[in-house]
C-alpha cells in the first residue's frame, strides 16, 4: 500500500502549532488503551478522560496523520445509506436511535469546536449537486426522508437557480442543507487532541503497534514499549491494515486525492461558490470541493482502489476540477496530496467488539469527519456502560470483502463499471 506524503498537503502547510508527544517506551498501564490518534480515537479519549478514566493513546505517526488530517474537510450529515435501509436492519425503534446518531454527528463537531475553542474555519452549508435528472429525483426523495425524520430547512434548486449556489452549468439541480458544512480538518483534529490531552489523556506518537492482545488482557505492543489496559479501542480505520486481521478483511482502503489552487481572491472565489458552501456531486465516484478560508479551491475525488499512488496526483485530479470549473484553467495548483479512507461492503460504519474488552469503529465510507467523532463517543459510552447506541450500530453486520488476497483487483474492476455508469447520461 502506498504511503502518501502528507507534507505536501494544504492542511499541513496551514496547520496551527501543536505540541509533539513522546514515543512510547517501557511498560504502561491504563484503564483504556486506544490505538490511533485520529478523530475516532481522540473523540473516545476525550470522553473517557473527562469521565475520570486513565487513557493512553498510541499513534504510529503523529496526531492527525491519517484520514483525519487529509480529508476534504466536509462535515457530512447522515450515513452513506438511506434511513429506509437503516430501518430495515434495526427496526423502527432502532432507527430512531440511529437517526440520533446520524443527525447528532455534525452537531457534535460544532459543539466541540465551540466548547474547546478550536480554530478550524467552521462554515455551515452543504450542497448535493445532481448532474442528471435521475439524480435530482433522488435528491427530492432524500429531502422528503429528512423531513420525515425532523430535519428541516433544506432547499431544492433546479435549472438556472443552481447558479445561485454553484457557478457552473454542470448541474441540473442541487439540494442544500443547513446542518452540514466544512472545516480545516487537520486543525480540528489537532484541537481535539489538545482537548483530550488537557483532560488527562496521554498521547504517544511515532509508536507503531507491532502486536495487539485483544483477549481478556488487552494490550498494545510497539517496538519500544507496551500498554496494558482494562479496555482496548482500535481506531486506526484504513491505516490499521493487517494489524488486526478480523477488521482488515471487512474494510477496503480507498485512495482519495485533493488539489488546492493558489488563492483566487474574494471576487473570483465568490463567482464559483457564492455562498461558500461545501459541495459534492451525486455520482458513485464522488467529486467534492469547497473554498478554504484564504479562498483557494480545494477539489477532491478520483478515488482509486488499487493501493497504488498515481504518478501525477495533480494531473489525476485537475481534469475533474476543470470539468466543473473550466475557467480555472489558468490557475496554479499549489498543493496536491492523497490518502486513504475506509469503506465497508454496505457503506455503513463498522462498530463492534472483539471478545469482551476490545472495541472498534471503522469504515465511515466518505462520511468520516462527523461520524468518526460520534462513533468515538459511542465507544466511550459503551465502556462507561451506556450501550444503547453501540448496540444499534453493532446490529449492522459487515461481510468480508470477496476475493481474499485478490480483492483489490476485483474491486478495481467493479469500480471501472461504476465509472462507466456515472458517465452515462
Amino acid at each position: 500500500m502506498a504511503k502518501f506524503d502528507d507534507t505536501r498537503s494544504y492542511y499541513r502547510a496551514t496547520a496551527h502549532a501543536a505540541p509533539s508527544h513522546p514515543r512510547l517506551e517501557g511498560e504502561h498501564k491504563a484503564d483504556v488503551a486506544i490505538l490511533g490518534a485520529g478523530y475516532t480515537g481522540l473523540s473516545a479519549a476525550l470522553e473517557l478522560a473527562e469521565a475520570g478514566y486513565s487513557v493512553i493513546v498510541v499513534e504510529a505517526e503523529t496526531v492527525g496523520f491519517g484520514a483525519s488530517g487529509r480529508n476534504g474537510g466536509q462535515v457530512c450529515s447522515g450515513f452513506n445509506k438511506s434511513m429506509h435501509h437503516v430501518e430495515k436492519v434495526v427496526g423502527s425503534e432502532g432507527a430512531k436511535v440511529a437517526w440520533e446518531i446520524a443527525d447528532g454527528a455534525p452537531k457534535l463537531v460544532g459543539e466541540r469546536i465551540k466548547k474547546y475553542g478550536i480554530d478550524c474555519d467552521l462554515k455551515w452549508g452543504y450542497l448535493h449537486a445532481a448532474e442528471k435528472k435521475s439524480q435530482f429525483e433522488g435528491l427530492k426523495e432524500d429531502q422528503a426522508e429528512w423531513e420525515k425524520w425532523g430535519y428541516t430547512g433544506s432547499k431544492l434548486y433546479e435549472g438556472p437557480a443552481v447558479r445561485e449556489k454553484i457557478g457552473t452549468d454542470r448541474y441540473v439541480g442541487a439540494l442544500w442543507e443547513p446542518g452540514a458544512g466544512h472545516v480545516h480538518p487537520l486543525n480540528y483534529c489537532l484541537g481535539l487532541g489538545k482537548a483530550a490531552h488537557e483532560a488527562g489523556a496521554q498521547i504517544f506518537e511515532n509508536s507503531r503497534a507491532i502486536r495487539l492482545d485483544t483477549g481478556d488482557k488487552p494490550a498494545i505492543h510497539t517496538e519500544h514499549g507496551s500498554v496494558h489496559a482494562e479496555h482496548l479501542i482500535l481506531a486506526g480505520n484504513a491505516y490499521l491494515r493487517e494489524t488486526e486481521p478480523y477488521l482488515f478483511r471487512r474494510l477496503m482502503p480507498v485512495g482519495s486525492y485533493i488539489v488546492a489552487t493558489e488563492p483566487l481572491g474574494d471576487n473570483r472565489a465568490k463567482t464559483l461558490l457564492p455562498t461558500d458552501d461545501a459541495v459534492s456531486n451525486c455520482n458513485f465516484i464522488v467529486d467534492y470541493y469547497r473554498l478554504s478560508a484564504d479562498k483557494r479551491m480545494l477539489f477532491g475525488g478520483r478515488a482509486t482502489y488499487s493501493g497504488l499512488e498515481p504518478n501525477d496526483l495533480g494531473g489525476f485530479v485537475r481534469p475533474r476540477m476543470l470539468h466543473v470549473f473550466p475557467e480555472l484553467d489558468d490557475v496554479k495548483i499549489d498543493h496536491v496530496w492523497g490518502g486513504y479512507i475506509g469503506i465497508t461492503v454496505d457503506r455503513m460504519p463498522h462498530v463492534g467488539r472483539i471478545g469482551n474488552r476490545t472495541y472498534f469503529s471503522q469504515g465511515y465510507s466518505g462520511h468520516g469527519l462527523a461520524l468518526s467523532n460520534m462513533c468515538g463517543k459511542i465507544l466511550a459510552e459503551a465502556i462507561k456502560g451506556q450501550t444503547q447506541k453501540f448496540d444499534i450500530m453493532h446490529k449492522f453486520k459487515h461481510p468480508i470483502f470477496p476475493g481474499g488476497r485478490f480483492r483489490t483487483p476485483l474491486l478495481t474492476l467493479g469500480m471501472f463499471w461504476y465509472r462507466l455508469k456515472d458517465a452515462l447520461a
